[in-house]
């Protein structure tokens, strides 16, 4: 399949979200919304009423990344404010896993599930088959920039062997340093989405479109794709 490319919004220039949003509707796959609690991690991000707000001038599915304690709280706000996709974390998710996948499913979102760098591949076993996306965490969560974790690339491996033996559906996202120094790593190691940033995108210039044009440019000549 083609390379998806999913921007972090996190990131993005928020003094210039209709300009900016303009501009990634002709060229991302998906975007990428960090809704963080202060709790599950330390920092606060973006939140469900962003997701409404972008929601009315995205033309692309909003892909929301649950860093908070309690993912069932936020399921039916998101649903409604226009998610497309809902990620929750594995770890906040092992006691009831299945309900909260049922009740994504049900409000018509694509079910994704998030996992941290620490947490195997094991540990969501009994519903992989169910998700629509998995997002492999190739940096501890809650903060942008962070230093790339390379043991995660068996991780990776360990996701598309077990897709292709399965038969699995789901998507296999990284979210956490993907840039020219790891496009090529992930993409031979499997990865098919590629959740891009600071270090990816949005410092690549100042103006958008030669910031996308750039990135897209590494990812050819570290992968060639």
């Amino acid at each position: 399949m083609e390379p998806m490319f999913n921007p972090s919004l996190m990131c993005m220039d928020l003094l210039d979200i209709k300009n900016q949003a303009e501009i990634l509707n002709e060229r991302c796959d998906l975007y990428h919304v960090d809704i963080m609690d202060g709790h599950f991690v330390k920092n606060i991000t973006l939140s469900p009423d962003f997701v409404k707000v972008f929601s009315t001038i995205a033309k692309k599915p909003i892909d929301c990344h649950l860093m908070v304690t309690d993912p069932d709280d936020y399921i039916d706000v998101l649903a409604k404010n226009g998610a497309g996709y809902i990620c929750p974390h594995a770890e906040t998710i092992n006691t009831d896993a299945f309900r909260i996948m049922n009740k994504i499913e049900a409000l018509g979102c694509k079910k994704g599930v998030v996992l941290n760098p620490a947490t195997p591949l094991s540990y969501i076993r009994e519903y992989i088959d169910r998700i629509d996306k998995l997002t492999i965490m190739t940096v501890d969560p809650g903060f942008a920039g962070q230093p790339f974790i390379k043991e995660m690339l068996g991780k990776i491996r360990e996701a598309k062997e077990l897709k292709e033996k399965y038969g699995y559906k789901f998507l296999i996202e990284i979210d956490g340093s993907c840039n020219q120094r790891t496009f090529g790593e992930l993409y031979k190691a499997g990865a098919e989405v590629f959740i891009v940033g600071s270090s990816g995108l949005f410092s690549k210039d100042r103006d958008l479109k030669k910031a996308w044009d750039i990135m897209r440019e590494e990812f050819r000549t570290a992968t060639g794709i």
